[in-house]
């Protein structure tokens, strides 16, 4: 930690009435969110012609703010009128998969099957002598006309192993000699959840790929402190408590929260870690964070859980063609209980993936039963019904609101009927439930902004609004996306400099424009400068 004078910066008022639930063993949290209605920061109003003012911070934390502050040999940030906010945060990140993302073939644009083929014959044929896997990332596959198959891969590429990965990361798409490469078993069709998973996971085994994973994680940091961000929730699949130590003496100041799978909650058990315990080598930048059970699938997959059949049975879904598709859950209630116990017995938050409104209400009942707190991922279909026992939870709702740009058309193909409780923030807020913004990348690119201006507009830039009741005003969309902090005495020294009001704009169209379009001159993380100068 150090010790910084912000001169001159316009504080954004924001409010953090939506972003009301510490985290387990964040003492500092907790304290300062219940004194949140005394201050300006929590409101909802503009920032034009706010008076500029100086913020000091002593030993990594807000120690003072004020006019004119003296500055006692402590090093100096001209802010020159500039607006501030709390740092910023992603709640929901795949670091690897996010930093891999840059060195993939991007599929995302295919419309069919044929567009993704023709796309792949296209990079292996710039290369023909290539024997490497060639990985890709992206398709969506849920409105194409028919289904991708392993066939359909093996006719373009019948010897070098190729991998595409679905736009939402639930299912892989191979070829056989992938299959055989990563010791899959065959199948005739994409490999989705659980197995796929298992497979996705000795892609980082292969020669080369731990390297050019880590490497591209610490160019990842490097442009998402770019973004003012401080710090995420790092939801990886592999054990990011031994990796974060060796990316932040690399990249510096950067604030983690690391998750754990129950395939591998014994390791963290065994150690004694609780959420919020600092990971050894990482000067308390990095903690233990939550349990994630990812209890269904997701829509674009179409395996997540539901009440009510999808309106369509694709031709590649499980099940014959007609009949009653609801998706599925990963867990039995009792099964999903009992790992939920566990953790919140031995002191750890859960984050539970529910993307379906019958995976929301498993998940709603189990942290009901088991008194656990931290999340619920996702939470895209919801029952309005639910929102009262989610309510008197102390449950966040971590959400990704950019999801609703890629999943627009597929939604209204298979959950058409059920629409106007997709993507719900509005009727989340209204009952309380306090949200976090996040990403899930490399679903959504890793950019807050982004996040915040499709939680105030629900569409492209330009674009017609999708629900427009349900969205977040851009005060509520930056409380939620500051990890619920302020710019209060005692708060953590984090903060993001600002070329623009972030709160500017006479309509959601104009304001969702100004929050993609925002330039950060400067980003601090505890004291320390880590983006600008």
């Amino acid at each position: 930690m150090t010790d910084l004078l912000v001169r001159g910066v316009r504080p954004v008022p924001l409010d953090l009435t939506v972003a009301g639930v510490p985290h387990a063993a964040d003492t500092t949290h907790a304290a300062t969110k219940t004194h949140a209605a005394d201050t300006t920061h929590a409101t909802g109003e503009r920032t034009a012609g706010s008076r500029p003012v100086d913020i000091l911070i002593r030993d990594g934390r807000v120690a003072a703010v004020g006019t004119d502050l003296p500055a006692g040999g402590v090093p100096e940030l001209a802010g020159e009128g500039r607006w501030v906010v709390p740092g910023l945060w992603d709640h929901h990140v795949h670091a690897v998969q996010w930093a891999m993302v840059r060195s993939r073939l991007d599929v995302s644009a295919a419309v069919s099957v044929e567009h993704a083929l023709s796309i792949l014959a296209g990079a292996l044929g710039a290369d023909p002598a290539a024997t490497a896997p060639l990985v890709a990332w992206g398709h969506r596959s849920a409105g194409w006309p028919q289904p991708p198959t392993t066939a359909h891969l093996d006719a373009v590429s019948p010897v070098r192993p190729v991998v595409l990965i679905s736009g939402d990361g639930h299912h892989g798409w191979l070829n056989s000699a992938a299959m055989a490469l990563l010791g899959a078993p065959y199948r005739a069709e994409v490999i989705q959840e659980e197995e796929w998973f298992a497979i996705y996971d000795r892609l980082g085994e292969l020669p080369g790929a731990a390297d050019q994973g880590e490497a591209a994680v610490i160019d990842a940091v490097r442009d998402a402190r770019a973004r003012g961000l401080v710090g995420m929730v790092d939801l990886e699949f592999s054990p990011a408590w031994d990796q974060w130590p060796r990316r932040i003496a690399q990249v510096g100041p950067f604030r983690v929260r690391t998750g754990v799978y129950p395939g591998r909650l014994a390791e963290v058990l065994d150690r004694g870690w609780r959420s919020g315990d600092p990971l050894p080598g990482t000067d308390g930048w990095a903690v233990m964070g939550p349990l994630k059970v990812i209890s269904d699938g997701s829509l674009n997959t179409r395996t997540a859980w539901c009440c009510e059949p999808y309106a369509v049975t694709h031709p590649g879904a499980s099940g014959p063609v007609g009949a009653p598709h609801l998706g599925a859950a990963n867990y039995s209630e009792d099964e999903l209980r009992a790992v939920v116990d566990l953790a919140h017995g031995s002191g750890l938050e859960v984050a539970l993936h529910a993307i379906g409104d019958r995976a929301v209400r498993q998940a709603l009942h189990v942290l009901q039963a088991t008194g656990a707190r931290g999340s619920i991922e996702h939470a895209q279909l919801v029952a309005v019904a639910d929102l009262p026992l989610w309510a008197g939870l102390p449950v966040r709702g971590s959400v990704q609101p950019a999801h609703l740009l890629d999943d627009r058309t597929v939604t209204e193909q298979y959950w058409p009927e059920r629409t106007d409780r997709t993507f719900a923030l509005r009727r989340l807020v209204e009952h309380g439930i306090p949200l976090a913004l996040g990403s899930d990348a490399p679903v959504a690119p890793l950019d807050p902004w982004l996040a915040m201006a499709a939680a105030v507009h629900r569409a492209p830039d330009g674009g017609d609004a999708w629900h427009p009741e349900l969205a977040l005003t851009p005060a509520e969309a930056l409380g939620a996306s500051t990890d619920g902090r302020s710019l209060r005495v005692g708060e953590p020294g984090d903060l993001a400099l600002l070329e623009a009001d972030p709160l500017a704009g006479d309509d959601p169209v104009e304001q969702a424009r100004v929050l993609r379009r925002m330039a950060v001159s400067a980003t601090v993380v505890g004291g320390h400068v880590v983006h600008g100068s």
